[in-house]
């Protein structure tokens, strides 16, 4: 009988200590990241300035995208330089709304310097020719394309 008192609180020991460590383990760190990909891009890095600029463009974009191209006169709908290419000018042009003039020229007018000054801080180089300017803008499917001249 005096063997199995000494038993049951060396049970019971065992058993509590084991119960606290398992719940120790659920107190991990759970702001680390649980893949590379999720880990936070370095602000100060070539690929983190990229992805900011494709933000912009595409928010741009998105913002535009959300008019239905149905006339494509000069009333409607107009031509914007887009984009900088390292040696000067546009990358290409865009079609946006007329009636959207006073939002969306500001947005890109900063897309435009952001770009220029990512072309500055990384070195970029590019081909360096001329995108010659849009003639006018035509509605394709519901959307409104860039026409330019035939060379």
């Amino acid at each position: 009988m005096k063997n199995l008192f000494l038993k049951i609180p060396a049970l019971v020991l065992f058993a509590s200590l084991t119960a606290i460590s398992c719940n120790t383990t659920k107190n991990v760190n759970t702001n680390l990241p649980k893949d590379i990909s999720e880990r936070p891009a370095d602000a100060d890095s070539q690929k983190y300035d990229q992805a900011q600029l494709d933000k912009l463009k595409s928010e741009i974009e998105a913002e535009i995208g959300k008019e239905k191209c149905t006339d494509a006169t000069v009333n409607d709908w107009k031509p914007a330089a887009m984009g900088a290419k390292a040696c000067g000018g546009p990358k290409y042009y865009i079609a946006y709304p007329a009636k959207m003039e006073s939002s969306i020229l500001p947005k890109i007018e900063n897309y435009n310097n952001k770009e220029k000054e990512f072309n500055k801080k990384y070195s970029i180089s590019s081909d360096c020719s001329i995108i010659g300017e849009p003639v006018g803008v035509r509605c394709i499917n519901g959307k409104a394309e860039v026409v330019y001249p035939i060379q």
